[in-house]
């Protein structure tokens, strides 16, 4: 048996991490922060550095934070837990589409990870009649395997 053969083994993973420059950001906070102290003294300045660059990390960190996976029939996006037969056809979207679903095609009541620094995304109908939500919106770096992913938990769960 093969580890993806198991119902708990994801499909799709993946992490929405930050860019690079984004770290150099932080770096540059932090170094900012000890700088801004330094009239107080080296030992303020090696805090203010510390304080201000473990600040600044963690705000990235955070963000950057955000998964989506497949796994056991399901959607597993930031906090949401939504089951594969509760979609529809997953919609691949490529920068100039995912643009759009993110500004004037946008609907307020829709469920989005979405990460501005991913041109790219995947958007699928919930097709769940007692939830309001129209679609989900979801950045992602590899639109095509996550597509792939959604439908094959798709296709297990009506064969079920």
């Amino acid at each position: 048996m093969q580890p993806s053969d198991l119902p708990s083994a994801p499909q799709y993973d993946e992490r929405l991490t930050a860019p690079g420059p984004w770290w150099l950001i932080a770096a540059a906070l932090g170094l900012s922060g000890g700088l801004m102290l330094m009239p107080l003294g080296a030992v303020p300045m090696l805090g203010g550095l510390i304080a201000a660059g473990a600040l600044a990390a963690t705000g990235v960190s955070a963000y950057g934070s955000a998964r989506l996976r497949v796994v056991a029939g399901s959607l597993v996006a930031g906090d949401a837990r939504i089951p594969a037969g509760a979609l529809g056809e997953p919609e691949v979207l490529d920068a100039e589409e995912a643009r759009a679903w993110r500004t004037h095609k946008a609907d307020p009541r829709a469920f989005m990870v979405l990460r501005s620094y991913i041109p790219t995304a995947v958007r699928v109908e919930v097709t769940d009649p007692a939830d309001p939500t129209p679609y989900v919106y979801l950045s992602t770096r590899n639109p095509e395997a996550l597509a792939a992913a959604l439908q094959q938990a798709r296709g297990a769960t009506a064969g079920h």
